[in-house]
């Protein structure tokens, strides 16, 4: 069955005209492509279907079929055309279109945006891509005119070859982005965080040789402390029976290796020198891949990651994940977060808050945070956006959600500080879901078996009054960690009720709270039964600690959430007004009451000795 879904998923993206992925494009000849772009707001997509509701791109002559992508200009006094790139307003990239234009603040549906520029290429023989860092949700590529292709995922990356299309002088690139909701899409159409839409990551031009270095794995084997493991995949027409190289200096570690007839060199190291990457010591080794004339570095940590018990192994050693969940934005500047400073604003704020671990929920995050969490030596969850109610029986939708997965796990698959593939989160229990979620871990651990696999569940209450607590969903019996989200307190009781809850999880496995909390705008204030204070949420807190805290298996927590993001569905005035505020940091930056409650219990947990 998987075997036939993978074949499925192939000839999606054949038609999608879907590209591999290039691996490490900070560390190679770019060009951005960042900056002003021109947009132009389509609701009815008039620039992608004429009036019979056919795409203009599968005319007889694309370029002259009236679609938007052609970008035409009038010849003669005469011509009609009703559009021009060059006179409409621009928005900056990356970034999303919500957070720029008031007029475009709930605006879901499409837009097209146009960036012109010149290129010269460092050599004739080289070859050149475009590379999207995300795109939310469908987009179409055009360049000079012709289609490129169309990627579904509005968190991963993508690009495209665009060697023989690229001109030394006026080249336009123009891009469709679509960020309607639709029910057989991964998201599906009920989330509760901000559908932004736009080219919300780096846009770049690559340029590469004509055969080159295109993808690696180097990290240690599964349950091996020794030896460092995986492969250099080529590209290009001279790939079979090349000479590669891999190099860790400081390991004093040189390896000649030669490719096969699909570019493919499989890797074996053994170095009894290693010293582990950890959150106490985030050791980074540069790693040089050489092929011909091409060098590409990259810095790489090494560590295991297992399970023994109820325990999680972090190089052999037992480790408490103290962790804080993240959303994608940045409250301060409002919209996507996508820069560096992005990432270093909210790694600290939860490096303050006391974490060795994050959430990056309910999506894959921008690649500035999994680099930042390797530097910094904290722990990370990749989550994929199956979210609550998918259409569990759909083969497209699983495709997408499977491409996703791929995509993700290509670019951060040379992390260190990533730990765990999450599969999903909140999704009910049902005979598809549980073939739709087995296929999803099977299929990852295909790509990658060294890392962890869990997913956020339910939990729901037996017994008298329903307050013992197990673990019923049989998705459990195929992660490695147990996770689970739990709002009692908030949706389900008062504080109070906390005391009384009775925990029956009898899965000799970890055990990671993945959500808990409670909503409270920062600076309103009460005693702690007045809903949305700061002392209701300060209450909350202490009891839901010392709730899970009576989980023999308990190992670690994300609780919910770092600091408050946007949400069409809280729609309650003055005090929510569009804002999700369970955050522990209010949309101004000011740390509630409960940041310090947390902060407290996270001091107070013993740090795990030190990884030689």
């Amino acid at each position: 069955m998987l075997k036939r879904l993978t074949f499925f998923l192939l000839l999606v993206m054949v038609a999608w005209g879907y590209e591999p992925l290039i691996q490490n494009i900070s560390g190679r000849t770019t060009t951005s492509l960042n900056g002003a772009w021109n947009y132009i707001v389509d609701p009815y997509e008039n620039g992608y279907y004429n009036y019979r509701y056919r795409p203009f791109d599968e005319a007889e002559d694309p370029s002259k079929s009236g679609g938007y992508f052609a970008n035409q200009k009038p010849v003669n006094p005469w011509d009609r055309v009703e559009y021009d790139f060059d006179l409409s307003e621009t928005l900056e990239v990356p970034g999303d279109w919500n957070s720029q234009r008031e007029k475009l603040f709930y605006y879901e549906g499409t837009i097209w945006l146009k960036k012109s520029f010149d290129y010269n290429r460092v050599s004739v023989d080289n070859r050149v891509f475009v590379h999207f860092g995300a795109a939310n949700y469908q987009t179409d590529v055009y360049l000079n005119g012709h289609k490129l292709g169309m990627h579904k995922g509005g968190f991963t990356p993508f690009n495209y070859e665009i060697t023989n299309l690229l001109k030394e002088k006026d080249n336009f690139l123009i891009v469709k982005v679509d960020n309607k909701r639709k029910k057989d899409e991964v998201p599906t159409v009920n989330t509760d965080w901000w559908n932004f839409g736009g080219l919300t990551r780096d846009v770049q031009i690559v340029e590469v040789p004509e055969t080159f270095i295109k993808d690696y794995f180097v990290q240690l084997g599964k349950d091996s402390k020794r030896t460092i493991a995986g492969y250099i995949q080529l590209d290009g027409v001279s790939k079979s029976n090349r000479k590669v190289e891999l190099l860790i200096p400081e390991l004093k570690l040189r390896k000649k290796l030669k490719t096969d007839e699909l570019g493919r060199a499989d890797l074996s190291i053994i170095s009894k020198r290693i010293k582990y990457w950890s959150p106490d010591n985030p050791k980074l080794y540069d790693v040089i891949i050489k092929l011909g004339s091409e060098e590409l570095h990259d810095q790489i940590g090494f560590r295991t990651i297992q399970t023994n018990g109820p325990d999680i192994l972090l190089n052999g050693e037992s480790i408490f994940l103290k962790g804080i969940s993240i959303h994608e934005e940045n409250p301060l500047r409002g919209g996507r977060a996508h820069s560096m400073e992005d990432a270093r604003l909210l790694l600290g704020w939860a490096k303050e808050l006391g974490c060795n671990y994050v959430r990056l929920a309910h999506y894959p995050h921008n690649e500035n945070m999994v680099d930042l969490a390797d530097e910094m030596g904290m722990l990370v969850w990749e989550e994929n956006p199956v979210y609550w109610t998918i259409s569990w029986e759909n083969v497209q939708t699983y495709a997408t959600a499977q491409q996703q997965l791929s995509e993700v796990i290509s670019r951060d698959k040379n992390r260190a500080s990533v730990i765990i593939w999450s599969m999903a989160n909140e999704t009910p229990v049902s005979d598809a879901r549980m073939v739709f979620l087995k296929k999803l871990r099977d299929f990852t651990l295909k790509q990658d078996d060294t890392r962890l696999i869990s997913a956020a569940l339910e939990m729901h209450g037996e017994g008298e009054g329903g307050l013992t607590r197990k673990i019923s969903d049989p998705f459990a019996d195929y992660v490695d960690v147990l996770s689970f989200n739990q709002y009692i307190g908030w949706y389900d009781g008062l504080p109070e009720k906390c005391d009384k809850i009775k925990w029956a999880i009898d899965q000799d496995k970890p055990v990671i709270i993945s959500e808990f909390g409670g909503g409270a705008l920062q600076g309103l204030h009460g005693d702690s039964l007045t809903i949305w204070t700061e002392e209701f949420q300060k209450y909350l807190y202490r009891e839901s600690i010392e709730m899970i805290q009576r989980i023999p298996q308990l190992r670690g927590a994300t609780p919910w959430i770092l600091v408050d993001f946007h949400s069409p569905r809280r729609v309650l005035p003055v005090i929510q007004d569009g804002w999700n505020r369970k955050g522990l940091i209010g949309s101004n930056g000011e740390k509630k009451q409960a940041f310090y409650v947390l902060q407290e219990y996270y001091k107070s947990l013993p740090n795990p000795s030190k990884n030689n």
